[in-house]
């Protein structure tokens, strides 16, 4: 575990063209669990619970559907009040409760990203210079792709909060790109997107 990591799992999106919640997805659980199925959601939860000692999963409208899942799973759920402005104001709540809850990190992902595999996780928060300055997050690379989780310090927190809500979180991190180390990682799952049924029935879980 991290000292002050906190995970975030973007999770407010209408899923629409998936046409079911792409959070609730089964997706198998890794290691030995106790239990050999469960959800994108819940997968991202326990992987991220094992870095981090606070997990918090932002939801919109599927408040009611995503609430059993995080309090199951032991992490904390903040509502988006406004989801219809995008992604970007789901990261805004989400870091705003990482900074209430007194982290200085954290470690985001989307929830149309499957969870990456233990391994890859571990490189990229040890990659990551806890209290060091220079470096104000890390981003996964496969194959000159970037992608999902990435680790952000205060200094990237700060600079998504000061953002107008209709910003993206590249053009952010486009904007301070010296502050950014990109780590190379053979794990395909950090640039795969789950938006559609043919997308996901391709993972062949």
């Amino acid at each position: 575990m991290s000292l002050g990591l906190c995970g975030v799992i973007l999770a407010a999106g209408q899923s629409s063209r998936m046409g079911r919640d792409k959070a609730l997805l089964p997706w198998p659980k890794p290691g030995n669990s106790a239990h050999s199925a469960s959800t994108i959601l819940s997968s991202a939860i326990d992987a991220f619970s094992d870095l981090c000692d606070l997990v918090i999963v932002v939801a919109g409208a599927n408040e009611v559907a995503l609430r059993p899942v995080v309090e199951a799973c032991g992490a904390t759920l903040v509502i988006n009040p406004e989801p219809q402005r995008g992604q970007f104001s789901s990261l805004q709540t989400g870091l705003h409760e990482v900074l209430n809850r007194g982290r200085d990190n954290a470690l985001v992902t989307l929830v149309d990203r499957p969870p990456p595999s233990a391994e890859t996780l571990s490189v990229l928060v040890e990659a990551f210079p806890f209290n060091a300055p220079g470096v104000w997050a890390v981003v996964p690379d496969h194959a000159g792709e970037h992608g999902h989780p990435i680790v952000i310090g205060r200094e990237m927190i700060e600079a998504f909060l000061r953002a107008p809500a209709t910003s993206n979180a590249r053009e952010i991190e486009h904007a301070h790109q010296s502050h950014i180390g990109y780590i190379p990682v053979s794990d395909r799952l950090v640039t795969t997107n789950v938006d559609s049924p043919p997308d996901y029935a391709s993972l062949k879980l």
